[in-house]
């Protein structure tokens, strides 16, 4: 057997100590599969003193990060830290140019830095793997640059974040509002103190920036998704949206189209019984469509101390082999940049609720605006009449672009008799 593949971590939090966890209960069988002992020899924290459950005496502990890229008996260093700039970018650079491979959770880092840090691995004969990053413990990363290395993608979408998959699960199982589910998930550990980068969709849509590079051979691009969060999905919507035979689930969705690469993240119906649509709870799943292989799912949890350290054990697994694959599945000299599709250009139906004063004609007039920006009526949905008072109409359209249904509901908002601002959820089909 080799000698042994020695590790400094750096980040003891819910991940952190999941990888220590993890590797003191399955190391030998760890070692036998990758044909090679891992051994954690320093790690480093904020706070030395807070009790994670486990006994770190063993390992050296650094005060300072980055000096697990200067300790000359350090093969690799797994960045746990997380956040997009700061101490993790400064410690995955300074690693990576000393030739040490790193291994991180941290998909804000590389959707922002992914080109210069992949390059800065290939100059310097190190890697970055980072199955971590996408999906928990999915081993999506490898699925896209290895298991469907022989296709060619075009589309890959999915649930990429548990918390909101979380929130609106539970809002159309129990009837219960936005808010109120919110903080139950904080309360439960499954959203975050300060919720923001998951419920506004920042956190899914670092990810599709990772999982468009991987299935397009091309440059991360974070910049040119399009991102919108759940805030305003109401239980009404839910509910409306069941009744018509769909589910509202947060998507992120990249493909090709002949106006350029389209990546977005935003609330989508989905028709029930589609395996999407089955996707619950705190779980994620993507799916790719592929030539040869037609379309492939993947799910399972996408958070947690186990899954997420599985996901990273995974890459020491591979880096304990040897395998040192592209980052982002291309050399970066052969990563294309593909125009962005802009988003008034994308095709599709669309869910709409309006609430307007219930009074004669009000559906004439919308009907009229419609027709004028070319946007055709498939369903709708009238409640209960309220004469004066406020009553939702709801419509599905036929396929029509962004920009015109965009501008169509700009002209309904300033009807008198529309009482706030018209609710659109894009209908997806799949």
């Amino acid at each position: 057997m080799s000698a042994p593949l020695k590790l400094g971590i750096a980040g003891l939090g819910t991940v952190g100590a999941g990888v220590v966890a993890l590797l003191r209960q399955n190391g030998d069988l760890l070692g036998a599969r990758a044909g090679r002992e891992i051994a954690i020899k320093a790690v480093s924290a904020c706070d030395r003193n807070k009790d994670r459950g486990l006994d770190l005496d063993a390992f050296r502990w650094y005060e300072d990060p980055l000096a697990l890229a200067d300790d000359p008996e350090i093969d690799a260093v797994v960045e746990l830290i997380g956040g997009s700039e700061g101490i993790a970018l400064d410690l995955t650079r300074k690693a990576l140019a000393a030739g040490k491979p790193v291994i991180t959770a941290n998909k804000a880092l590389l959707a922002h830095h992914g080109a210069e840090l992949a390059a800065l691995a290939e100059a310097n004969d190190a890697t970055i793997g980072y199955e971590a990053a996408v999906a928990g413990g999915i081993p999506i990363v490898k699925a896209l640059r290895e298991g469907l290395a022989g296709n060619r993608i075009a589309r890959v979408y999915g649930i990429l974040n548990g918390t909101c998959n979380y929130i609106l699960t539970t809002m159309r199982e129990t009837g219960r509002g936005f808010e109120d589910v919110l903080a139950e998930a904080q309360e439960l550990g499954y959203a975050e103190a300060d919720p923001t980068f998951d419920i506004d969709g920042v956190d899914a849509a670092h990810k599709l920036t990772l999982l468009a590079s991987l299935a397009f051979g091309c440059l991360p691009d974070f910049d040119a998704v399009h991102i919108e969060g759940i805030r305003h999905i109401s239980a009404l919507d839910i509910a409306l949206a069941s009744e018509m035979g769909y589910r509202i689930k947060l998507l992120g969705v990249a493909r090709k189209t002949d106006y350029g690469l389209e990546q977005r993240v935003h609330p989508a119906m989905v028709r029930t019984g589609t395996p999407i649509s089955q996707i619950e709870g705190v779980f994620n799943a993507v799916v790719a469509d592929g030539d040869q292989v037609d379309t492939t799912l993947h799910s399972g949890r996408g958070a947690g101390a186990g899954p997420t350290a599985s996901a990273v054990v995974a890459d020491i697994a591979d880096l304990a082999r040897g395998a040192a694959p592209p980052v982002f599945t291309l050399p970066v000299e052969r990563l294309t940049r593909i125009r962005p599709a802009h988003m008034g250009r994308h095709r599709g139906a669309y869910y709409i609720r309006l609430m307007v004063v219930d009074q004669p004609g009000v559906l004439a007039d919308v009907s009229a605006l419609m027709r004028d920006h070319n946007v055709s009526i498939e369903a709708l949905i009238q409640k209960a009449r309220n004469p004066g008072e406020a009553v939702p109409i709801v419509f599905t359209t036929h396929d029509t672009t962004e920009a015109d249904m965009t501008d169509v509901l700009a002209r309904i908002d300033r009807l008198d008799v529309v009482l706030e601002p018209p609710r659109m959820i894009r209908i997806e089909a799949l």
